[in-house]
């Protein structure tokens, strides 16, 4: 059977319109071929995703995103559609999270799955849209604190050095080069002073280590009369002059309760009385014989003094 030129035209315009269809679908993200899934979902700022980026489940490779668009709100937002050409299947109320894809950049999106028991997610479902903090996020928000406490730091230095001008005027600069000169003249001083010292020191070597000798001596001296008195019969001692206080004590007791005669003359008044009259009348004897020598003793006197009773 012979084909037409006819026929084997219309052929060609079809087959170049289908290809022309199918690769025009392909270059937009879409195998017409393909079973593949459509989903999409919806973020405040896609941070630079484009078409084709990949998208992923847990590290693989799993699809692609279509296209990008503004919701028909008005809220400016962005809905991003995208396909799955995997069966894998996944809760609807999985996660579809923006990320960073590399560290020069490059968003992608990855199905975080949500294992629930809810509802599989079909052909044409929004999932809840996420944004994970890529690495310049988390460097923002350390470095962010970190710069306003630099800024501050900044700030009290700043007022810190005005403090200290203001503080250390002219006069207080030369205070403060005196003292520091002062300082050093104190501690060259000090210097001079050690080595006198050393000198000394080292010119009464001899002295000295005979000095440390004798007190030496005198340590082992001391020691050997501790040790003596440590092995001295001190308790038998002890109680010997307690024994002579107590005898002594009781020879007192006695004197006072008139014991003894000398408890007697302490106590007894006919004896003190008698010593009293003994004693004046030893007084007027001596007083007589002064008066009256020839009486006593035979020397001759000039006149005689007349005897006064009184």
């Amino acid at each position: 059977m012979k084909i037409s030129r006819e026929v084997k035209t219309a052929v060609l315009v079809i087959s170049g319109i289908l290809l022309f269809i199918f690769i025009f679908n392909y270059l937009k993200g879409e195998n017409i071929l393909d079973s593949s899934r459509t989903f999409y979902t919806v973020y405040d700022n896609v941070e630079g995703l484009a078409s084709s980026t990949p998208v992923t489940i847990n590290g693989l490779s799993v699809g692609k995103v279509q296209s990008i668009s503004f919701k028909d709100d008005g809220s400016g937002r962005l809905e991003v559609k995208f396909l799955v050409d995997s069966d894998f299947e996944f809760s609807k109320n999985s996660k579809a999270e923006l990320y960073e894809a590399g560290l020069i950049g490059g968003k992608a999106i990855a199905i975080i799955p949500a294992f629930d028991n809810a509802e599989n997610a079909k052909k044409g479902d929004y999932l809840k849209g996420t944004v994970k903090a890529g690495l310049t996020d988390l460097v923002n928000q350390r470095l962010t604190p970190l710069q306003e406490k630099m800024e501050t730091m900044m700030v009290s230095a700043d007022s810190l050095l005005t403090n200290i001008n203001s503080v250390f005027d002219v006069q207080t600069k030369a205070n403060l080069k005196k003292s520091i000169a002062e300082l050093s003249l104190t501690i060259e001083s000090f210097k001079n002073t050690s080595v006198s010292i050393n000198n000394l020191i080292a010119n009464n070597q001899e002295k000295l280590s005979s000095t440390l000798i004798n007190v030496e001596n005198i340590s082992s001296n001391l020691s050997k009369i501790t040790d003596s008195l440590s092995n001295a019969n001190l308790g038998k001692t002890i109680k010997e002059l307690q024994a002579t206080i107590v005898s002594f004590d009781k020879i007192l007791v006695g004197i006072d309760n008139g014991e003894g005669s000398i408890g007697k003359l302490f106590k007894d008044e006919g004896l003190y009385n008698n010593l009293k009259g003994a004693t004046k009348e030893m007084e007027e004897l001596l007083r007589d014989i002064k008066l009256h020598p020839k009486r006593y003793f035979r020397i001759l006197s000039k006149k005689e003094i007349p005897y006064n009773d009184n």
